[in-house]
């Protein structure tokens, strides 16, 4: 009987700390962001009050695929507008995000990508990022991209 109890009580303490859910990670993409075959636009994880959202280096194409602007800033605006199209998925702003790498192939350039991305981030607790300097990126045309980690609190 006191073996019982035992096994009782360890399977009700497992599962009162378990997830809501079998399958804590969801994988998304936006309609409105251009979609590369093979790699997923962004992942969330349940981390039981919140979702972590990991969005896949955002490039400055239309959800055509087209490029937007021809320097730093016209790009950034196009990259933050995609990165607020995801987060819009989940439910979350770029006021959500928590992490940034950026990466720049002219890091003269940084104030112009630090104007627009004030626009869109908390200031008064802004994310913690990584800047590099890239001697190219994919596109001969594409002088920024960028990562986004977001934490969404889950609605109750």
């Amino acid at each position: 009987m006191k073996k019982i109890l035992i096994l009782i009580s360890t399977v009700i303490f497992q599962f009162s700390f378990s997830q809501k859910t079998m399958d804590p990670i969801e994988y998304k993409s936006s309609p409105k962001v251009f979609s590369i075959p093979g790699l997923s636009q962004s992942v969330s994880i349940d981390c039981g009050t919140s979702r972590m959202i990991l969005l896949s280096g955002q490039v400055p194409l239309d959800s055509k695929g087209n490029l937007v602007g021809e320097n730093v800033e016209e790009q950034t605006r196009q990259i933050f507008k995609n990165i607020e199209n995801i987060l819009k998925e989940y439910g979350g702003t770029g006021k959500d995000i928590v992490k940034l790498g950026i990466f720049i192939t002219d890091i003269s350039k940084t104030p112009d990508f630090r104007k627009v991305r004030d626009k869109h981030v908390n200031l008064q607790n802004p994310p913690v990022s990584s800047l590099i300097e890239a001697s190219k990126l994919f596109r001969n045309d594409v002088l920024i991209e960028v990562e986004a980690t977001a934490v969404i609190k889950n609605k109750r």
